[in-house]
């Protein structure tokens, strides 16, 4: 009898226990509209789903982003940075993964993530989420193409589920995918400050010019934060592609700019003036209206700049990357080929000294740099995100007035500035009460902030800080310059000093002033509102001496920390001119305040360290909306001697250079 021939075992495929294929992998709290269908995913690999997959396509445009029913457009408009240059594409999936139809397949796929200073390996099996048999999240214009769901799966897993993936910032997910930085721009604050009146070259309007002329280099995003009333195609809080800009003249001789805009959804939903149809085309030649309108892929539409910044809120954008991984200015085009990257940490009671408002702030993580010519440089502070307890939480969604994500990670609002010093070893407190060389315009709820300079050779001084004292975080700074830079920490030389040891050293005299914000009499809020002129107008005098004199002027709510009643609160200070001490104080609020704390934050207590010279000032506290009612207390401390500064901290010894590769190396 003839034997039978034995048949091959079936390769077992890769499970990824760490990321399996069950409903922990999809949700976190069950707090999205994902969680409706909970009872309807399967989990499927892509040979299951079609006949012949493929990693990447041959046509790029095969590969084009398409959003699913996980709200993370936010990841998705950044993976289309990916698309734009294949070495970022390579960088995040590495050559060589296995085809399915290849001998070596086995269900493992490996992808990299950029992740607080270094590419993280990330391992998955490619066993996908889908509903009636198709993928039920990110899929790509071509449902057999799978470099995108892969990608998505592997983000899902460094965040822990693929429930939060829903909502986040185009910003930090460009970040994540190339190592670099990126910019938010807000459009309404660009066209607050300068209206149209920057649109005077022939109708040019600047944002729109820096976006022409960057379409070619980096990914360019734009956001829709708040609908215009009436108005709900765009949605909101969705963010969109801008996936082309281009410059025509009308037949009547006008500059036109228009911006193809991509919604990953995958379908158009703009109806504006330039829609397939619509009166914009009767502007320019039938040719060129039928050759923009030929390059429309589906979930693609034109806009004119006009619509464009009166629609959008923001506009994100992606620092180009070099093939040899150095990042390259958005504003000179320069590359910034010299990087560096060094941890710190707030910690409560030693390094957390909040912000310029606060005597501690000297307390901060203190970094040098060094240049040692004349560069360009960006300096970047990344904080490590934490989830918010269940306790955290709730105190948040109960002191916010507006709404509050509960997927959103806990990040503190964090600002930047750096000083010039001519020499290592100088006196804290006068280095710090000087104005900065560059700073952030305020402090932010960001994951990363940065500043970008053009800086002389010589010595710096940085400080990240949060706005708050005393609450705890750990970050990068990141360096990245023209010209060579080296980064180093600050350390301390004496051990376990008091961080109010860093207050001027003096006599103080103290003033308390005690008053209350009355609904329709004297809550005014912040100066957005005409009743501003309303609030309290507390005077206070410097005397008459050698020279100016520190003040502390604190303003402290009459609530406990846990209070519901805790308003968002912040003060201006005005100068009384010479003379006019009778001058009517709704007038002189209208004037610009000679310094101030603010923005108002939701917090007991405020404070802000300052030089002032001899006259007569007031100080009005406020809170953030008019017609809210509470008690306060302003204290006034001026020092009434002329003792010279000691720091707490001798910069001035030795110091061990720390430096750490470039962040950016391919």
């Amino acid at each position: 009898m003839r034997a039978g021939r034995a048949e091959t075992p079936a390769r077992e495929l890769f499970q990824d226990a760490a990321f399996p294929a069950l409903d922990s992998s999809l949700f976190s709290s069950l707090s999205t509209p994902l969680a409706q269908f909970r009872e309807d995913i399967t989990w499927r690999r892509p040979q299951e789903i079609c006949a012949t997959p493929q990693l990447l396509p041959d046509n790029p445009w095969e590969g084009q982003v398409k959003q699913g029913l996980l709200g993370d457009c936010w990841f998705l408009c950044a993976c289309a940075a990916l698309q734009k240059h294949r070495h970022l594409l390579d960088q995040v999936f590495p050559p060589g993964q296995p085809s399915w139809s290849d001998q070596e397949y086995c269900g493992l796929f490996t992808c990299r993530i950029w992740q607080f200073g270094h590419w993280e390996e990330v391992t998955i099996d490619d066993r996908l989420p889908c509903l009636a048999g198709r993928l039920c999240f990110s899929r790509c214009q071509r449902e057999d193409v799978f470099w995108l769901p892969l990608l998505e799966k592997a983000y899902a897993k460094v965040h822990g589920s693929y429930e939060h993936l829903w909502a986040g910032q185009v910003a930090d997910a460009l970040v994540d995918l190339t190592g670099s930085l990126a910019e938010r721009w807000n459009l309404k604050e660009i066209l607050g400050a300068n209206g149209w009146q920057d649109k005077s070259r022939g109708g040019e309007h600047s944002t729109c010019r820096q976006l022409l002329r960057l379409k070619d280099q980096c990914l360019i995003s734009c956001s829709v934060l708040n609908p215009r009333p009436g108005a709900r195609e765009l949605g909101e809080f969705h963010a969109f592609i801008v996936s082309d800009l281009r410059e025509l003249w009308s037949q009547a001789g006008r500059c036109i700019l228009l911006l193809r805009i991509q919604n990953p959804w995958g379908r158009r939903c703009w109806q504006g003036l330039w829609r397939e149809g619509g009166k914009g085309w009767s502007q320019v030649e039938p040719a060129e209206e039928s050759e923009l309108l030929s390059q429309l892929q589906e979930g693609e539409f034109w806009m004119e700049e006009e619509e464009f910044l009166r629609e959008f809120d923001e506009v994100t954008i992606g620092y180009p990357v070099t093939k040899a991984g150095h990042l390259q200015s958005l504003y000179t085009e320069k590359v910034l080929c010299h990087a560096q990257a060094l941890p710190g940490a707030w910690v409560p009671g030693q390094s957390a000294g909040g912000c310029r408002n606060n005597s501690c702030f000297p307390c901060n993580p203190k970094f040098w740099l060094r240049l040692l010519e004349p560069s360009e440089v960006c300096v970047a502070v990344l904080q490590r995100p934490r989830r918010c307890s269940v306790g955290q939480l709730r105190a948040l969604v109960s002191a916010s007035p507006a709404p509050v994500n509960l997927l959103s990670k806990d990040y503190q609002a964090v600002g930047l500035h750096i000083w010039k010093v001519e020499k290592r070893r100088v006196s804290l407190p006068r280095v710090l009460s000087a104005p900065p060389v560059a700073g952030t315009t305020c402090h932010a709820y960001d994951r990363e902030v940065h500043l970008r300079c053009e800086l002389s050779p010589g010595y710096y001084l940085a400080v990240p800080s949060t706005f708050l004292k005393d609450v705890p975080g750990q970050f990068l700074l990141r360096v990245f310059s023209t010209g060579k830079v080296s980064l180093s920490v600050v350390r301390s030389a004496t051990k376990g000093s008091s961080p109010g040891t860093a207050l001027p050293a003096g006599e103080w005299e103290t003033v308390q002033l005690q008053g209350c914000w009355r609904a329709g009499q004297t809550a005014g809020g912040s100066r957005n509102f005409a009743s501003y002129p309303r609030n309290p107008c507390l005077p206070f005098s410097v005397p008459e001496d050698a020279g100016p004199r520190y003040v502390r002027i604190t303003l402290q709510q009459h609530c406990q920390l846990s209070d519901s009643q805790l308003h968002p609160i912040g003060f201006h200070v005005f100068q009384v001119p010479v003379g006019g001490e009778d001058q009517d104080a709704g007038s002189l609020l209208l004037q610009e305040p000679l310094l101030s704390c603010v923005p108002h934050r939701y917090t007991q207590e405020v404070s802000r360290l300052c030089l002032l010279s001899t006259g007569t000032y007031k100080v009005v506290p406020s809170t953030y909306l008019p017609d809210v009612e509470g008690t306060f207390t302003v204290t006034i401390a001026t020092r009434i001697d002329r003792r010279s500064i000691h720091s707490q901290e001798m910069l001035g010894q030795l110091l061990q250079e720390v430096s750490f590769m470039a962040v950016m190396r391919t």
